[in-house]
């Protein structure tokens, strides 16, 4: 079995890449390495802009679409290279399927596309986004369940909530480490502290793909992955200060309404029953997820 995957050399591609070899498969990385630079050895490892083309691939592979500007903050401000980069590059990764028979493909979306939706938020929800992130998410959602419908490319949808640890490359965690290692004595929030947000480690992450990968059977679908618990910002903060043996004063930039930015989504909690009836469960709650994301990285110093 082949698997392909786009956005392979980011930071959840790049798990997810490692994560497939050791399983034992044949992997297709590919990247344009715009926002990342890992690179596995052991995979086929394909320096390609897919806003322009797209590679010839075996047929009935698994393709796992990844290729994305991650960055939901710039959203707002880079509209068009967002689109590019999170629409057009969707749409001609469904043209590489439908053009090679793809057996499958697993479009890794967001809950961004919710906006802020009632708690916890089903996959039955309104879809409802208050960024272009969001938005462009949904876009893609919709390109997928079109080629399902018309061409018989059967597809996964994955709602994610945030995820965090190992070679993680932006977010709070990262952030604020980066920030407390350039001032010891005062942390900018972004916000009011107060947010809510489920977080879920990379590697529940990679277990519940294998788990939709097994069991799902049908044309098209959407699942929220994510945890059943989440987590304050301040609390984030904490844990951090924790690990990093600091106790800094807490200075708050709120964009507005309690928001770090514009397009920031305040509470997050998706209701994960329906992958949970597979059978998948997270093993680390949104707390130890944190916990073991800032050891990661400051493992690594």
């Amino acid at each position: 079995m082949t698997s392909v995957v786009t956005g392979g050399a980011g930071y959840i591609g790049g798990h997810l890449v490692d994560h497939l070899i050791e399983n034992g498969e044949d992997v297709i990385s590919i990247d344009d390495y715009s926002f990342g630079s890992y690179v596995n050895e052991k995979a086929q490892n394909i320096k390609l802009d897919l806003r322009i083309a797209y590679p010839e691939i075996p047929k009935e592979a698994i393709i796992y679409h990844l290729a994305a500007n991650p960055d939901v903050k710039t959203s707002m401000e880079n509209i068009y290279d967002h689109f590019e980069r999170d629409v057009k590059v969707t749409l001609n990764a469904m043209e590489m399927a439908r053009k090679y028979d793809a057996k499958m493909v697993i479009f890794f979306s967001s809950s961004t596309v919710y906006g802020e939706g009632k708690i916890p938020t089903t996959e039955l929800d309104e879809i409802k986004p208050i960024s272009n992130y969001g938005l462009f998410k949904v876009l893609g959602e919709e390109i997928l369940n079109f080629y399902a419908r018309n061409y018989g490319i059967r597809g996964v949808s994955l709602r994610l909530a945030n995820i965090t640890g190992g070679r993680v490359s932006h977010g709070v965690v990262i952030d604020f480490i980066k920030k407390l290692r350039k001032n010891k004595e005062v942390l900018e929030i972004l916000g009011n502290g107060k947010q809510r947000k489920s977080y879920l480690y990379i590697t529940d992450l990679l277990s519940a793909v294998d788990v939709i990968v097994k069991y799902f059977k049908g044309l098209y679908d959407s699942f929220n992955i994510g945890n059943d618990d989440w987590v304050t910002v301040d609390e984030i903060a904490r844990i951090v200060e924790e690990e990093m043996g600091l106790s800094p004063k807490h200075v708050y930039i709120d964009a507005g309404e309690g928001r770090g930015w514009k397009g920031d989504v305040r509470f997050v909690l998706l209701d994960i029953s329906k992958i949970k009836s597979f059978g998948w469960l997270p093993k680390y709650s949104s707390a130890q997820a944190i916990r073991l994301a800032v050891r990661d990285i400051l493992d690594k110093v």
